[in-house]
């Protein structure tokens, strides 16, 4: 059956190509001041239509809160006392920002030395088409009780699923659940996701006069609000690079998977000669502490500016945290650091934008053991376990909910695909790999439950 089943799944990888293409094509994102919000019904009536395809009998497109819409479904299987999981993926994607950046057209899938290009290749539309396949290579043949969920505003952060969750949890239930918007350490090398860590942003204002005025006849003198915000700015790291947030920890330490700094320095494209920051390893600094990064500030562009002091002027923050620490406490303590960082009396406001949750899975229970043999034996290689950067809220909102299910987050994704970034793509041997270590979870899983 093991044989069978790698045989099947890489014979599905042609239609996997001419599906993402399909996909990809589909420019779902869900911001409509930046695209059309057809694009995202179009995505998500496509998602419907393939799992009815494939022995879904309640496939429904379901409204969330945020306006946005759920692709959900359930498919049991012949035994009803086998356990059920429930498939996650999402249908929108990033902007493609630059479009000039990307070495080949974003809503086009196009193959570049072996690995396909476009947005949301990797994330999450890949992941969509590595179910498709795991279903496929199983037809009938599927030994636990099927769920899905596929949304389409998960980029954009407003929290449509998670509420909707919360308010019909019986849609969700689950034994297991495969949240697949993650990936592995490098290409091939097989890796879960156990942590999560959370963030919180804010928008810091700063102001300090009533107009522009000019930069000959008062600076000096006058407090510009750029310059405020620029040395309140450089208050949140200490000379070494690390996060210096007052009443945050700073000193956690990474206990799983290491990544190596010279892999680390090629999968973030580091310039020659810049230096990685912090004093920890680069599993700390990623997984373990906190991290403080400036999303956008407001400033006059350097072409068109003019001789003047600014009155006001506004820095967009995201603060990622680790598991251990609470978001309001760590709101609460940078917003407090960057009120008694001002200089010189000027004003300061904060604005809370958005909050989450770290998360911290078990990874003790017999979905794990068998999800762990499964991406062994289609890698070929030991699974690993990693830490994310990044924060995914509904992974709280089900833990809280289903606190007996066991949370599993992997995916196609790994450092190369560049999510979120120009020039995103996949690993096609990726999709192939993780699609056969889920069918081959769904049989092991099945056989260890009692």
């Amino acid at each position: 059956m093991s044989a069978d089943l790698r045989e099947r799944s890489h014979a599905l990888m042609g239609t996997v190509r001419d599906e993402l293409t399909e996909l990809i094509a589909l420019r779902s994102v869900a911001d409509p001041r930046q695209f059309p919000p057809e694009g995202c019904e179009r995505a998500a009536a496509w998602v419907r239509d393939k799992f009815l395809a494939e022995g879904f009998d309640d496939v429904r497109l379901e409204l969330t809160p945020d306006g946005s819409q759920a692709v959900v479904g359930s498919r049991p299987c012949a035994d009803p006392a086998a356990p059920t999981v429930l498939l996650y993926a999402h249908y929108d994607v990033q902007p493609p920002l630059d479009d000039a950046a990307w070495r080949t057209p974003p809503f086009e899938l196009h193959e570049v030395d072996g690995r396909w290009y476009g947005r949301g290749a990797a994330d999450c539309k890949g992941n969509i088409l590595m179910h498709l396949v795991a279903l496929r290579s199983l037809g009938a043949d599927i030994p636990v009780n099927l769920r899905l969920v596929v949304e389409g505003s998960e980029e954009a952060g407003t929290g449509g699923l998670e509420a909707l969750v919360a308010a019909r949890p019986d849609l969700f239930r689950a034994d297991a659940i495969l949240v697949c918007d993650t990936g592995n350490a490098a290409v091939g090398k097989p890796a879960a996701t156990i942590s999560l860590r959370g963030m919180v942003n804010v928008i810091v204002t700063v102001e300090s006069l009533t107009s522009e005025i000019h930069s000959g006849m008062f600076g000096g003198p006058v407090p510009d609000a750029l310059a405020a915000l620029v040395k309140i700015l450089a208050s949140l790291r200490d000379d070494a690079g690390n996060t210096v947030v007052d009443g945050l920890d700073r000193t956690g330490t990474w206990t799983g998977e290491s990544y190596p700094p010279d892999q680390f320095r090629a999968d973030a494209a580091l310039l020659e000669g810049v230096e990685l920051i912090g004093d920890g390893s680069v599993s700390d600094m990623l997984w373990a502490r906190p991290a403080l990064t400036v999303l956008g500030l407001d400033a006059a562009p350097v072409l068109g500016s003019t001789a003047a002091l600014l009155p006001r002027t506004a820095a967009r923050l995201n603060l990622r945290i680790p598991p251990g620490t609470d978001p309001e406490a760590a709101r609460d303590a940078l917003v407090a650091h960057l009120v008694a960082a001002a200089p010189w009396g000027v004003r300061v406001s904060v604005e809370t934008e958005a909050m989450g949750a770290p998360f911290l899975a078990d990874s003790t229970g017999p979905a794990y053991r068998a999800f762990t043999w499964a991406m062994g034996e289609a890698f070929g290689v030991p699974m690993t376990t990693l830490g994310q950067g990044g924060s995914i809220p509904l992974c709280n909102v089900f833990a809280d909910l289903y606190p007996q299910a066991e949370i599993i987050l992997m995916g196609v994704e790994e450092p190369l695909a560049l999510i979120h970034a120009p020039n995103e793509s996949v690993d096609p041997h990726e999709i192939e790999r993780c699609a056969l270590a889920e069918a081959y979870f769904f049989q092991r899983y099945a056989a260890l439950r009692p």
